[in-house]
């Protein structure tokens, strides 16, 4: 009897964060439950959310492998930048990482690896076993443009890009201010930049680029893509989101609230898992929320100056809403619920009385509120956020943005 042909085997690196994790395993499940293929995912998860991403995993047949979190310090107790943190993280386990997917290639049929930018030295251990390699791109393709795009913005300025006088412009895109281009690059003199500068060198070496977005979404920057000479194919996979929310925490008690409220009523305001407001940022949003008299479910983290605090899963002294201005929680009880802790995003987003989304652009987020219909109100943090926030508001026309000030 002849035997059954061996499933190519994929192996997917995805760097720490949810915003990396979520659509790489969801792209994981795809490959298995779509097409056939046996996955192994290598990740540096936070670790509170292990055990419910484990078993998620597990149960759609893909291999979930742990990677030990080496000891760097967090940024809220550093001076270091999340994506520089990121970077330290995955060249102390670059080794490792190595190690492991060349034993899975000599157990099985290994035939590609697929990793998100902060893993290009990947490229390496694809070369050595001779197999092909696919960049993850884990945001828009407005975003990937501008990445594209920076080797010759780099030559072309001298100044910072927060002082250009002119907007950029991308192909296919919007024109961008220079102040709201990705949050890494606005100091050039920073071993950040450089960094991103050496990595993107490198994507010509990848087979080929994967992004998480759709042509109906971005029809203009997808074009304009491939005005890009000497890059990568690029291949659009998206919108890759989660069907249930994937965490730890109760639920059930905003989901009862919800639906107590009219229908298309409330603002959902959450700045994702990794997101913190400024002390003086939260106290004007409080007393925004309290003056609209407009239904709402917040979910409130302790202030914090560095707008990327919780990245890496710090602790945010959760179920504490001492933080609040004095009496909100009692002025606003019979028109707003404030959660200090994890909420069902998803669950939230397809709720019948959510009207709109307060957010900071990540793009998980943004994709799980345009595929559940609900408009955005841009509140920008970090990394490539700003781009984001243009894009939603000035060519998808789905969002509106407030003004902010320099703080």
């Amino acid at each position: 009897m002849d035997q059954a042909p061996i499933a190519p085997h994929v192996v997917i690196l995805s760097s720490p964060g949810m915003g990396h994790i979520i659509p790489l395993a969801s792209l994981a499940i795809c490959l298995t439950q779509h097409h056939g293929l046996s996955v192994t995912l290598i990740s540096n998860t936070i670790s509170s959310n292990q055990q419910s991403l484990q078993d998620f995993l597990s149960f759609n047949q893909v291999k979930l492998i742990k990677l030990e979190e080496p000891n760097i310090p967090s940024p809220s107790s550093s001076n270091l930048k999340a994506e520089l943190r990121i970077w330290q993280t995955i060249t102390s386990t670059m080794p490792h990482v190595h190690s492991k997917i060349k034993s899975i290639a000599k157990e099985s049929h290994l035939s590609a690896i697929i990793f998100d930018a902060f893993y290009l030295d990947a490229l390496d251990t694809a070369k050595e076993l001779n197999i092909p390699c696919f960049l993850f791109f884990t945001t828009s393709c407005m975003a990937l443009s501008f990445t594209f795009a920076l080797p010759s913005l780099d030559k072309q300025y001298q100044n910072q890009f927060c002082d250009l006088p002119k907007p950029v412009q991308l192909p296919g895109c919007v024109p961008i201010r220079g102040i709201d281009l990705h949050d890494a690059i606005q100091d050039r003199t920073t071993e950040i930049y450089k960094g991103f500068l050496s990595g993107i060198n490198r994507f010509k070496e990848v087979s080929g680029v994967l992004v998480n977005s759709y042509e109906e979404l971005e029809p203009g920057p997808i074009k304009g893509l491939k005005e890009f000479k000497g890059m990568p194919h690029v291949c659009q996979v998206g919108p890759l989101i989660r069907t249930s929310s994937i965490g730890p925490g109760q639920g059930k008690e905003c989901l009862r609230w919800l639906d107590r409220q009219p229908h298309g009523s409330v603002v959902f305001v959450s700045f994702g898992s990794g997101g913190a407001l400024t002390w003086q940022q939260t106290k004007e949003l409080a007393l925004g929320l309290e003056m609209s008299e407009q239904p709402f479910l917040w979910v409130a983290r302790y202030p914090n100056d560095e707008s990327s605090a919780y990245f890496f899963g710090s602790k945010d002294m959760q179920g504490q809403l001492n933080f609040l201005p004095e009496g909100f929680l009692t002025r606003t009880e019979k028109v707003g619920l404030v959660v200090p802790h994890w909420v069902p995003q998803v669950e939230i987003l397809a709720h019948p009385a959510v009207g709109g989304f307060m957010t900071h652009c990540g793009w998980n987020s943004v994709l799980e509120s345009l595929v559940h219909g609900v408009p955005l109100i841009t509140l920008p943090l970090f990394a490539e956020q700003k781009i984001n926030a243009v894009l939603l508001t000035e060519d998808v026309k789905v969002a509106i943005r407030p003004k902010q000030d320099a703080w």
